[in-house]
């Protein structure tokens, strides 16, 4: 399954709508992880074929969304995205939390296996 790109109104009907709800509780019943990026970003560009990677390596386990900052301005605020690439990871059943920065393959896997897969 590889990444998907993902609108605001998407993101408000499939994972969370932070309009019309107070306390977090994904919709998904995978873990996810986003990637905040823009198609100018070096680091987003050199993150992206990893990610594709991860996305074949937990298919079925984990759904890998990306979402461009220039087309979903509103989606980036809300998630206060200052730096990209930006990754928020979403857990079933925790609260989501944001890492900014392009990291290897292992620290992905590392940040999966720990947080969303455990």
């Amino acid at each position: 399954m590889p990444t998907t790109l993902i609108t605001t109104e998407e993101f408000k009907s499939k994972i969370f709508d932070y309009v019309n709800e107070k306390d977090w509780k994904s919709k998904s019943s995978l873990p996810i992880l986003v990637d905040f990026y823009a198609d100018w970003c070096a680091p987003c560009r050199m993150v992206a074929p990893i990610l594709e990677e991860l996305a074949e390596i937990y298919k079925d386990k984990v759904v890998i969304y990306k979402v461009n900052t220039e087309s979903e301005p509103e989606l980036a605020a809300v998630f206060g995205i200052q730096s990209i690439p930006s990754f928020l990871f979403i857990p079933v059943e925790k609260d989501p939390f944001i890492q900014p920065g392009a990291f290897p393959k292992n620290v992905f896997r590392e940040i999966i296996d720990e947080h969303l897969l455990s």
